[in-house]
């Protein structure tokens, strides 16, 4: 039985299963996939998590963290790239462990990704519903706050909810902006990316914005001392500090993953899918570097733990209409990294459901639209009762947790593919050879989960328990391929057979 739990799905069947498409509508080239890395990627990171690693942990050398974040994340992204380019199917890291690792390893990746995109997702909205409230504050429309936040909050100390004390009811706003991406989401993926492309336009406007008008206004003064002295705990500046800050910014940079669960999707997903996970990696960490350097010779770094310093570093220039201009650049951040976060999760059940592991319902495309309708409906759902109903803080510790262990599985599954399978056609592949940029990767990404709270290590562990409950109660009984594997009809590494029973493996 063990055996066949670590069963591997064929490349050549996925490849298959890439070519047949599965019913999704390829539509999307190399700009919308940079488009949608970009508005995945640039969202509260540029905005909040600037100030606070500067304030805390590495002063102007923040952009030295930026750049060693960035770093950690290429070592991922070119793991994604090569397969990507070499599995072109949705389900990203999902499907990309069920060629390397197996079945049982592919769940539980499957269903961590489920995690990472529903909760992300979540997050956002109250984000979004933060910066808009605010924005209408200033409109001068002010919204009551039984309507704008969560009904209940976190106590970190006691470890348990409690009601709010505002008396809140519902995030209204939250609980709207992700209705009406779900409707988007329905309509079309092109439709989607066409709007994500601009509102994309529109953050990265705003956030050149920013660095063009706040330039002629930088006191280098600010800048002494660049990497401030350690005060004698790790962390606190210092070398420690530039890399206890990564870690901290790191998450700024997650979202390029989500851009893999659009394989299906890509008119050339071979060439197109590296160009879009590299280079929108690229364009956000340039951005990245420019703002904290900008951000840190305008406003000194002790000034910056706040929740908005952009807004700080607006203040010290006196040019009024950028603090409008920046309250909607973040709103129109957060809606993209919404849009390509809930694309994402959808996917991922469809493949699931298309292997069996999850009911059939799943694997429904619209006949119209050709897009996975169902499930965007029931992850809209599901996204707009978290946000809603939730704070932030556990939604984004969750997903980031979440995603660092997908990265870990994605970069090992590169190396077990390169020693398994060299014969395999690549159409990116990953430069320095077998394992130089895999074992970075995971070395960087598994430190990084080392820096998760204690609460959030067990909230993981709860999901991933109640994720392996669900796959011995159905999953496992569905199993297309455990349904071959018991006929005796897999074939080892070459392409599946139609004998309507279901895909090829590897013993």
């Amino acid at each position: 039985m063990g055996n066949k739990l670590f069963a591997i799905k064929s490349v050549d069947s996925l490849q298959a299963d890439a070519h047949h498409g599965g019913g999704l509508k390829r539509a999307l080239g190399a700009f919308d996939l940079v488009m949608l890395g970009i508005g995945a990627i640039i969202g509260t990171g540029i905005f909040v998590l600037t100030g606070q690693a500067a304030a805390a942990n590495a002063g102007p050398a923040v952009c030295l963290s930026f750049i060693a974040a960035g770093i950690a994340s290429a070592f991922a992204g070119l793991c994604y790239s090569e397969m990507a380019s070499m599995i072109p199917v949705a389900g990203s890291a999902y499907t990309y462990a069920y060629a390397t690792m197996g079945e049982l390893v592919a769940w539980i990746i499957g269903w961590d990704l489920i995690l990472e995109y529903l909760v992300g997702a979540s997050a956002v909205s109250v984000g979004w519903s933060g910066y808009t409230t605010e924005f209408l504050k200033h409109m001068g429309y002010e919204l009551p706050k039984t309507l704008t936040s969560a009904p209940y909050l976190w106590d970190e100390a006691a470890q348990h909810f409690y009601r709010s004390p505002d008396l809140a009811i519902i995030n209204l706003p939250a609980v709207l902006i992700t209705l009406f991406v779900t409707a988007i989401l329905v309509v079309g993926v092109k439709e989607s990316a066409r709007f994500n492309a601009i509102i994309v336009v529109v953050k990265v406007v705003v956030v050149l914005a920013f660095i063009v008008c706040a330039y002629p206004f930088i006191n280098p003064e600010n800048w002494h001392p660049f990497i401030p002295p350690n005060t004698g705990t790790f962390g606190q500046f210092g070398i420690s500090g530039i890399f206890r800050g990564a870690a901290t910014v790191f998450f700024a940079y997650i979202g390029f993953d989500a851009v893999s669960t659009a394989a299906q999707e890509t008119k050339n997903p071979q060439r197109d899918l590296p160009i879009g996970i590299l280079g929108s990696l690229s364009v956000c960490t340039m951005l990245y570097i420019a703002v904290s350097l900008i951000l840190t010779g305008v406003v000194h770094y002790s000034q910056l733990g706040v929740p908005h310093p952009i807004a700080i570093g607006i203040e010290a220039t006196h040019i009024g209409w950028l603090t409008t201009a920046v309250e909607i650049g973040a709103i129109a951040g957060l809606s993209s990294v919404m849009v390509v976060m809930m694309m994402g999760q959808p996917r991922v059940f469809f493949s699931m459901a298309q292997d069996g592991l999850f009911p059939q319902f799943a694997a429904k495309v619209h006949p119209k639209f050709g897009t996975p309708w169902v499930t965007t409906i029931i992850t809209g759902c599901i996204c707009a009762v978290a946000g809603g109903l939730l704070p932030i803080g556990i939604l984004a510790e969750l997903c980031s947790i979440g995603t660092l262990f997908a990265f870990v599985l994605v970069c090992l599954g590169v190396m077990i593919l390169r020693i398994k399978r060299p014969d395999i056609q690549r159409g990116f592949r990953v430069p320095g050879g077998t394992y130089l940029v895999p074992i970075l990767g995971v070395v960087f990404s598994g430190g990084l989960m080392g820096f998760a709270t204690i609460a959030s290590l067990w909230r993981l562990f709860l999901w991933m328990v109640l994720g392996l409950a669900l796959y011995w109660a159905y999953g496992a009984k569905h199993s297309k391929l455990q349904a071959q594997i018991r006929a005796g009809h897999y074939n080892p590494n070459g392409p599946v057979e139609d004998d309507g029973v279901g895909v090829g493996t590897e013993p």
